[in-house]
């Protein structure tokens, strides 16, 4: 895939995630906050395993995590983490500020990531306006959810 289309799928799919946190909010208010993760989950699992068998290779290549170092398996859980957080967080930032934060979280960690070639990505080092792009997110964030 290009970058352009690449950027403009993410962005796409980023907009879905801001749909998300109110979705999920109303959800957790009506059944629980655990309650309503699972359920979030429960539906994306059953979409997903739909779509993997349909894919290319099936189901059968799942059989393949278990030669994965256990910290590839982990992104369910952090998944999981940042669902049950933001059903919480959104009824006080409101979706604008949870989404500022969690892209303002990403983008900080991603480039310790980066810098350090963690979990498989080629490096790229930390640069002055890497950080200038830290530090300006770090404001807009600080923008959206002031009072």
């Amino acid at each position: 895939m290009d970058r352009g289309a690449a950027v403009l799928l993410t962005a796409f799919t980023g907009g879905l995630v801001a749909l998300q946190a109110p979705i999920n909010s109303m959800l957790g208010k009506t059944i629980g906050t655990w309650q309503a993760a699972f359920v979030s989950f429960a539906i994306g699992t059953v979409a997903l395993a739909c779509i993997a068998a349909l894919a290319r290779g099936g189901l059968g290549q799942i059989a393949e995590a278990r030669h994965l170092t256990w910290y590839y398996l982990s992104g369910g859980l952090l998944g999981a983490a940042y669902i049950t957080s933001v059903l919480v967080t959104v009824r006080s930032l409101g979706a604008g500020g949870v989404v500022a934060a969690t892209i303002a979280g990403q983008l900080a960690v991603s480039v310790v990531v980066d810098h350090f070639g963690l979990l498989g990505v080629v490096k790229q080092p930390v640069t002055v306006v890497r950080v200038a792009g830290i530090v300006l997110l770090a404001i807009g964030t600080y923008l959206v959810v002031r009072d």
